[in-house]
């Protein structure tokens, strides 16, 4: 039997739960067929490669990056740090310093997003808390190898520039947005968020757990 620790299932639900990004196709599941009617129940899904807990992969703002096609699924199994962030506004450079931070890791920051249950609203609110510039070129310097939020972007929505997501993925770093921390305490875990396997894409809905370690 496979020796684990306790699993955290930090991904949100999609539908009444998941936030979509303006202007992003909302998810949406209808019925084609429905059993016992039916001889089985077959499910139409329509949503972004955006919508709900979702990683970006440098093409998505970078010409040339790699997309989903370029990652083994061991790409997406990582040392994960979460931290907490008490601001209410971003997560600032100097909110991290003393962090532990090694080179490798997946940092997730907890912030009020998770504490309030914004991220699990199903509502955009241009009010979030968001990663600050100076907090993504910190995370690339400390050789992070992925960025991970508790709301649908790590992006200020003012920020028309989209300078954090260059600032990462330009690094050939991971985005992780939209994982529910709530119920998880600060430290050191597993992270696993392995996308679907769709040639050439940008993004994609992920499965994000985080697993202690065993006692």
């Amino acid at each position: 039997m496979l020796a684990m620790g306790r699993v955290h299932d930090i991904s949100v639900t999609l539908g009444r739960e998941s936030i979509d990004y303006p202007g992003d196709t909302p998810y949406a599941r209808s019925l084609l067929m429905a059993a016992p009617q039916d001889f089985c129940t077959l499910s139409r899904v329509e949503m972004s490669a955006h919508s709900g807990t979702h990683i970006d992969v440098p093409s998505h703002f970078e010409d040339g990056g790699r997309s989903l096609t370029d990652y083994a699924a061991a790409d997406f199994v990582f040392p994960a740090l979460v931290i907490e962030i008490a601001d209410t506004e971003c997560v600032r450079a100097d909110a991290l310093a003393g962090a532990d931070v090694r080179a490798g890791d997946a940092v997730l920051f907890k912030t009020a997003n998770s504490r309030d249950g914004r991220v699990r609203s199903g509502v955009f609110s241009e009010d979030f808390v968001y990663v600050a510039p100076d907090a993504a070129a910190w995370l690339r310097e400390r050789g992070a190898r992925l960025v991970g939020i508790d709301y649908i972007t790590i992006e200020g929505y003012a920020n028309r520039g989209f300078d954090s997501h260059h600032i990462v993925l330009g690094a050939g770093m991971i985005v992780l947005e939209s994982v529910d921390l709530g119920a998880v305490a600060p430290g050191r875990y597993t992270l696993f968020c392995l996308p679907l396997k769709m040639a050439g894409a940008e993004a994609s809905p992920v499965r994000a757990i985080l697993v202690e370690d065993p006692a």
